[in-house]
Order: structure tokens, then sequence, then C-alpha cells
């Protein structure tokens, strides 16, 4: 039994610099299209429902939705509606609910996906291997690698990590917290990614710290890149907007967010809460404040 679930995609320029369609962006493994519908897998398959792909229905919520008796509508505080679920013979009755109902939220901020693939990521239960791992590897949780992926001698994974197809891991590198990892990426000699959502085609080769970050797709780190993910006065971190300034994230650690196409030179430094626009080239030492 199965929901008829339509995803709307949606356009949100507050991602900024992110600039991909929310639901082909993939968590763990697979894209958010994917872990929309699923959500749903369980209901009655005359059940009709339309979602929005910036809309996170959490868990606790779906299950209060499975037990209605009525259909329902989801609406931000604009009034847009971001979910709507039509039970058969019940299309004249509609209960009405906020974003934030039962671990539900609206993705509006970048930082916002890092919330989503901890979710993700952190649910993944029992390792799905279709790559190589190599003598000298050592898993302290659950891994999901992809087809023609390969793990490296010294490699250390901490937690729940979820890695693409065509990847190429190590050696000696530390991957921790929830992180996901696209296709076709390389994180190599030396290297920490901790708790970060890194896209398709990504290369960190050597002696690099990526921390609690959003990397899009085409991004590559020049040997040395180092990401700060926290304030010396251990505060919340501020992130700079186009339609509200500075922000609060409400995250005490938080790195980056990365656009498309970006390359970094050597020995290249960032501040914490900071942003590189899609397109953007640093230069060797470069110490990114703003």
């Amino acid at each position: 039994m199965s929901a008829n679930v339509s995803i709307v995609s949606t356009s949100v320029p507050s991602l900024k610099p992110v600039t991909q369609e929310l639901s082909t962006i993939k968590f763990g493994g697979s894209h958010l299209h994917y872990f929309l519908v699923s959500k749903f897998e369980d209901f009655a398959d005359d059940v009709e429902v339309e979602l929005r792909s910036d809309f996170w229905p959490g868990d606790e919520f779906v299950a209060m939705l499975k037990e209605l008796n009525t259909s329902a509508v989801v609406r931000n505080k604009s009034g847009e509606v971001l979910l709507k679920l039509d039970l058969p013979g019940k299309k004249g009755k509609v209960r009405e609910f906020s974003t934030d109902e039962g671990g539900s939220f609206q993705i509006i901020r970048p930082w916002q996906l890092l919330d989503l693939n901890e979710k993700i990521v952190g649910a993944i239960e029992g390792n799905h291997i279709e790559g190589i791992i190599r003598p000298g590897v050592n898993i302290d949780g659950f891994i999901r690698l992809g087809l023609d992926s390969v793990i490296l001698p010294g490699v250390y994974i901490e937690g729940n990590v979820a890695i693409g197809k065509n990847c190429k891991i190590g050696p000696n590198c530390y991957i921790r917290g929830n992180t996901s990892i696209g296709d076709n990426c390389h994180i190599g000699q030396a290297v920490e990614i901790k708790n970060s959502l890194i896209m398709d085609k990504v290369s960190a080769g050597h002696l690099s710290y990526i921390g609690d970050s959003v990397v899009s797709s085409n991004v590559n780190f020049g040997a040395g890149t180092i990401v700060s993910n926290l304030r010396h006065d251990n505060d919340n971190h501020r992130f700079l907007t186009e339609d509200a300034g500075l922000v609060d994230t409400g995250r005490r650690k938080f790195g980056m967010i990365v656009g498309e196409n970006v390359h970094t030179g050597i020995r290249t430094t960032v501040y914490p809460g900071r942003q590189l626009a899609k397109g953007r080239n640093t230069l060797p030492g470069e110490i990114v404040k703003k």
C-alpha cells in the first residue's frame, strides 16, 4: 500500500549560494524526492498527497496524518500551501496545520540542509556496501557505499556515513558525524570531513578540514584548505542573507555554504559561518573573512 504522492519542485532563492533544486539534492545516497515519497509508503493507495519539495514532514506529523479521518493541509506563515492530503470521500472536510507540527519544518535557509542531512543519515540502520573496502579501514557506525567506490587503507569512519558511486576515499582520512558524500567524489590523504553534506564531483585531495558545511557540486578544495566551524565565544553562528541581513542559525558549530564550481587555492582558510558564491575562486593562502 502506498499513497499517490506528487512532489512540487520549488525554487528557494534564500538558499543561495546553493542553487540546485531541492528534490534533486542527494542525502544518504538518494535524492530528497525519494525520501519525501517514502514518508507516505504505508498510507492507503487511494490517498492523494501533494507535497512541496521545500517542506519536510516530521515522523510524528506523518503518523498523525495517517490516523486522520479528514483531509489536511499545511500552510506557512504567508498562507502558502506546503502539503495537501486528500482522503477519498472526505474532500469537504479539511484540517489545517502549521509548518512546525510534529518535527516538521520548511526549508528556507541553507543551513537547514544540514538539519535535514542529520535526520536522514542519522536514521541509517545497517550497512549497504556495493563498492570496495580495502584492508586497514575502520568503521564505527553504519555505512552506505555506492557502486565502483573504493575506501583505501587508513580511513577511519565514525558515525553514519553515506558515500555515492565512483568515489575514492583515502588513504588516511577521517570522516565522522552524519556525513553524506555524493557521486564521483575524492576525499584524500589527511582530510577530515565532519557532519557535512557533500554533493557530486567534489574533490578534497590533501590535508584539509571541512566541518558542518554544505558543499555544492563541482567543487575543488586546494591542499590545506581549512574551514573553521566554532566561534571563540561559543555563541551561535550568524549567516549573512540577501533578504534579512545577519540571521542567527541556531547552530553552535557551523562551517560554510559553498556554491557550485568553486575552487579554493592551497592553504585557504575560511572563517566560520561564511559562504563562497557560485564560481568563486580563492587565492593561495587567502583568508575568507566575509
